[in-house]
C-alpha cells in the first residue's frame, strides 16, 4: 500500500486542531496578566528551553522585544555562555548561570520543556522563583506525564493537551503568539 500523504497531512492538522481546542485558557490569561504587569514595571522576561522547545525561546523574545517593547532575553541564544557554563558546571546548570546574572526580583522566567522534565529548565525555574521572580511553564502531556515536574513547580502551568511531542512544540510557538498579540490588542499596539 502506498503512503497516502494527504490523508497523513489531515490527520496531523486534526489532531492539531483538536489540541489547540483544549488549550487551559484560564492559565493563558494568566500569563498574559503577568506580562502586562512586567511591561507596566519594566520587568524583563527571561526565556529558557531544552532542545526542540529552546527554539520558541528564540522567536518569542524577538517577537516580544520588537512588537510589544518589552524587554526580554532568549538564554538559549548565547551559545558561548550555555557551553562554558555546561562546561565549566554542568549542563544542568546552563540557565540558573545564566540567569543567576541576569533576573532581577519581579521579572518572569518562563520555562519550555515538552516533557517538563529537563533538568536545566526545572533548576532555572527554580532558582528563578528563590531569587523572587514570577515563573511559567509551557510544557505538554508528553507520555502521559501530565506536565512533568515543571508544571509543578511553575507559578503558572500551561500543559498542551498532547503526548505528541510535535503538537507540543507546535502549540508552544501559538501559545507565544496568542499572548503577544493580546498584549497587543489590549494596549493599542
Amino acid at each position: 500500500m502506498a503512503f497516502d500523504f494527504r490523508d497523513f497531512a489531515e490527520s496531523y492538522v486534526g489532531s492539531l486542531v483538536r489540541t489547540l481546542g483544549g488549550l487551559p485558557f484560564s492559565e493563558l490569561e494568566d500569563f498574559w496578566k503577568l506580562v502586562e504587569a512586567a511591561r507596566e514595571s519594566e520587568a524583563t522576561v527571561h526565556f529558557i528551553g531544552n532542545g526542540g522547545s529552546a527554539g520558541t525561546p528564540s522567536h518569542s523574545a524577538g517577537d516580544w522585544s520588537k512588537e510589544l517593547a518589552l524587554r526580554t532575553i532568549s538564554h538559549t541564544d548565547n551559545s558561548p555562555s550555555l557551553t562554558a557554563w555546561a562546561n565549566d558546571t554542568e549542563f544542568q546548570n546552563v540557565f540558573v548561570g545564566q540567569l543567576s546574572t541576569f533576573i532581577r526580583e519581579g521579572d518572569i522566567v518562563v520555562g519550555f520543556s515538552g516533557s517538563g522534565n529537563s533538568e536545566n529548565v526545572l533548576r532555572g525555574i527554580e532558582f528563578a522563583k528563590q531569587r523572587g521572580c514570577s515563573t511559567v511553564a509551557v510544557t505538554g502531556d508528553y507520555r502521559g506525564m501530565g506536565g512533568g515536574k515543571l508544571a509543578d513547580i511553575a507559578d503558572v502551568s500551561i500543559v498542551v493537551p498532547s503526548n505528541s511531542m510535535e503538537r507540543i512544540e507546535d502549540v508552544q510557538l501559538v501559545i507565544n503568539h496568542i499572548v503577544k498579540e493580546a498584549v497587543k490588542s489590549n494596549n493599542g499596539l
